[in-house]
C-alpha cells in the first residue's frame, strides 16, 4: 500500500514536471485570489505577482505562508516553488500576511494598501485571542473598526442593533463580564460617536497605534529548553528575543534586543546565538524540531535586517514612497476641507429650507384662521343683517297700527256728538284709545332705535369683514414672497448643487497650512496619548462592577498585576535591557 501510495505520489510530481503551468489560490485577509504560474518560477516570482495584483510596495513586511504538518513555514523567495515542501493538490493554498512587524506603525506604514492590511491581521488575531487585549481596550479597538466598516456615526442610520451580526469583541471578553449584547454594542457606540470626522484610513491607524502597546503583539512563540531542561518560550519580535515562562506569555523573563546580537546560527535542533561583546558567553537553546530552527532562524534574520534598516537612512525608493504618501495625504487633506465646507454648505441650505417650510407651514395656518375668521364675521354679519330687517318690518307694523289708532280716535270724536251718554261712552273709549296709542307710540319708538342699533352693528360687523379680508390680503402677500435676501420672484431657494462645485485647486498655501497642522499635531501628541489612557481607565471603570472574577483567565490575571505595577510592554524591556548581556545570559540558564 506504500509503495502504491509513492508510486501515486511520484506520478503525480511526474506528471507537474511535464506540465508547464500550475495553479496557487492565494489567501489575503480580505479575499482570495488564483494565479497560473510556471513551473520554473521561483518563490520571490509569485511574491511579486500577488504584490503587484494588491499595488503593493511595502513588501519586506510580508511573505507567503503554508501548512506543513503540525507548524507553519513561509515560502522561500530564492528557491523554486514546486522544489519547497509545499501542499501537493492544486491548485496550491499560500497565505499573504505579514511576516515581519513594525516598531512604530504610525512612521513606519506608507501605503494605505499596508496599513488596511496590517489593520484586518492585527483584528483577527485580537478576536481569534492569539493576542491577549485586555476587556477596556477591546471596548475601544471595537469602535475603530466599526468607525472603519460604517464611517461617521450617524444616529438615524446606526440604529440599536446594526452591530447585532457583527463580531467585534473576543469571546473571552464577552464571558467575563454580566453583560448583554445590548450593553456591549451601547459602549462600543458610545466610543464610535466619538470618531466622528476621521476617515478609514485614520481609523485603521488610531486602531493599530492601541494594538501594538499590548504585550503579544507581533511575538512569534516557539517552545524551547535551557542546558538544564526547563520548558521556556521564545519570543520573537521586531525589538529582539525574549524569554518566557510557559504559562505567562505577557511578561519576559529577560530579553536581548537585535543591537546586542553578533551571529545567529543552528545545528540540527541547537540553536546558538553569539552577543556582540565577544567575552560573554554564547547563549543556546534547543528547539522541538530541525523544521521548527528553520522558521525560528528566517524569522530572526528578517527582524534584525529591518530593525538594523530603520536605523539607516531611508533608501531613495522608500523616500521617494513617504513623499508621495505625503503629497497624497495632503491631497486627501485638502480634498477632505473642501468636502466638509461642501457638506457644511448643504446642512446650512437644509436647515434654511427647513425654516422656510416651518414658517409657510406657520404662514398657511395663520392664513387659514383668517379664513376661519372672516367666515365667523360673513355669518355674524347676514345674522344681524337679518334681524334688522326683521325689527324694521315690525316697526313699520307697529306705525301702521298706530296709525290706525289715530283714526279709529277721529271716527269716534265725529260720532261722540250725536249724544251726551254716546260722548261720555267714546270718551272713556277715546282715553283707552289715546292710552294704546301712546303705548303703540312708545313701542315704535323703542322698535326704531332698536332697528337703528342693529343697522350700527351690521355696519360694525361689515367694518370687521373689510379689516379680516385686508389681514388675509397682508398674510397672502407675505407668504407669496420669500425672506430677504433671495428673488421675490421664486418661492423657495434653489438648494441643488452642481457637481462642479466640488473641484478644488491644490496650491501652495494649502501645503503650508497643512505642514502646520502637522507640526501641531506632534506638539499634541502627549495630550493624545494622555486622553486614550484617561479613555481606557474610564472604559475600566464603567465595566468593572460587573465583571466575573471567577471567570479570569491566567493571562487576566498576570495582565492586572503587571497594570498595579506599572508594568507596561515598552517598560519591562528597557528595564531587562539595562542588565548585561551576561547575566542575562547567564539567567537564561539558570532558569
Amino acid at each position: 500500500m506504500a509503495s502504491a501510495l509513492a508510486a501515486k505520489m511520484g506520478f503525480k510530481s511526474l506528471k507537474r514536471k511535464q506540465a508547464k503551468n500550475f495553479n496557487v489560490r492565494i489567501c489575503t485577509m480580505e479575499s482570495d485570489m488564483e494565479f497560473s504560474c510556471e513551473v520554473k518560477w521561483k518563490g520571490k516570482d509569485l511574491f511579486d505577482l500577488v504584490c503587484r495584483a494588491l499595488g503593493l510596495r511595502e513588501t519586506w513586511f510580508f511573505g507567503l505562508q503554508y501548512n506543513i504538518k503540525d507548524t507553519v513555514a513561509w515560502l522561500k523567495m530564492e528557491k523554486r516553488v514546486l522544489d519547497q515542501e509545499v501542499p501537493k493538490e492544486e491548485p496550491i493554498t499560500l497565505h499573504f500576511l505579514a511576516k515581519f512587524y513594525p516598531e512604530n506603525a504610525e512612521e513606519e506604514l506608507v501605503q494605505d494598501i499596508t496599513q488596511h492590511l496590517f489593520f484586518l491581521q492585527v483584528k483577527k488575531k485580537i478576536l481569534e485571542e492569539e493576542i491577549h487585549c485586555p476587556p477596556e481596550a477591546s471596548v475601544l479597538l471595537a469602535s475603530y473598526a466599526v468607525h472603519a466598516k460604517y464611517r461617521d456615526y450617524d444616529p438615524n442610520v446606526h440604529k440599536p442593533g446594526f452591530l447585532a451580526e457583527v463580531e467585534l469583541l473576543p469571546k473571552r471578553v464577552i464571558n467575563l463580564y454580566q453583560m448583554t449584547a445590548e450593553m456591549w454594542e451601547e459602549r462600543i457606540t458610545a466610543c464610535y460617536a466619538e470618531h466622528r470626522g476621521r476617515t478609514r484610513d485614520e481609523a485603521e491607524m488610531e486602531y493599530l497605534k492601541i494594538a501594538q502597546d499590548l504585550d503579544m503583539y507581533g511575538v512569534n512563540y516557539f517552545l524551547i529548553r535551557n542546558k538544564k531542561g526547563t520548558d521556556l518560550l521564545l519570543g520573537v519580535d521586531a525589538l529582539g528575543l525574549h524569554i518566557y515562562e510557559p504559562d505567562n506569555r505577557l511578561t519576559p523573563k529577560c530579553s536581548f534586543p537585535w543591537n546586542e546580537i553578533r551571529n545567529i546560527s543552528y545545528s540540527d535542533k541547537e540553536f546558538t546565538i553569539k552577543p556582540l561583546d565577544k567575552k560573554t558567553n554564547v547563549f543556546k537553546f534547543n528547539s522541538s524540531r530541525l523544521r521548527v530552527n528553520k522558521l525560528i532562524l528566517q524569522l530572526c534574520i528578517g527582524n534584525h535586517d529591518l530593525f538594523m534598516r530603520r536605523r539607516r537612512v531611508d533608501s531613495l525608493e522608500v523616500q521617494q514612497m513617504k513623499a508621495q504618501a505625503r503629497e497624497e495625504r495632503a491631497r486627501k487633506q485638502v480634498e477632505r476641507q473642501h468636502l466638509q465646507r461642501e457638506k457644511q454648505m448643504r446642512e446650512e441650505a437644509e436647515r434654511a429650507r427647513d425654516e422656510l417650510e416651518r414658517r409657510l407651514i406657520q404662514l398657511q395656518d395663520e392664513a387659514h384662521m383668517a379664513n376661519e375668521a372672516l367666515l365667523r364675521s360673513e355669518q355674524t354679519a347676514d345674522l344681524l343683517a337679518e334681524k334688522a330687517q326683521i325689527a324694521e318690518e315690525e316697526a313699520k307694523l307697529l306705525a301702521q297700527k298706530a296709525a290706525e289708532a289715530e283714526t279709529e280716535m277721529q271716527r269716534i270724536k265725529v260720532t261722540a256728538i250725536r249724544g251726551q251718554e254716546e260722548r261720555r261712552l267714546m270718551e272713556q273709549k277715546m282715553l283707552e284709545a289715546e292710552m294704546l296709542a301712546l303705548k303703540m307710540a312708545e313701542e315704535s319708538e323703542r322698535r326704531a332705535k332698536e332697528a337703528e342699533q342693529l343697522k350700527q352693528d351690521l355696519q360694525e360687523a361689515r367694518e370687521s369683514e373689510r379689516r379680516a379680508k385686508h389681514k388675509l390680503l397682508e398674510i397672502t402677500s407675505k407668504a407669496v414672497y420669500t425672506s430677504p435676501g433671495l428673488p421675490p420672484d421664486s418661492m423657495a431657494p434653489d438648494l441643488s448643487f452642481s457637481r462642479e462645485n466640488l473641484s478644488f485647486d491644490f496650491k501652495d498655501t494649502d501645503m503650508k497650512r497643512l505642514s502646520m497642522e502637522i507640526e501641531k499635531e506632534k506638539v499634541e501628541y502627549m495630550e493624545k496619548s494622555k486622553h486614550l489612557q484617561e479613555q481606557l481607565n474610564e472604559l475600566k471603570t464603567e465595566i468593572e462592577s460587573l465583571k466575573l472574577k471567577e471567570r479570569e483567565t491566567p493571562l487576566d490575571i498576570i495582565h492586572n498585576k503587571n497594570t498595579e505595577q506599572g508594568t507596561s510592554k515598552h517598560s519591562n524591556f528597557k528595564k531587562l535591557t539595562l542588565q548585561s548581556t551576561k547575566s542575562r545570559v547567564a539567567f537564561f540558564e539558570e532558569l
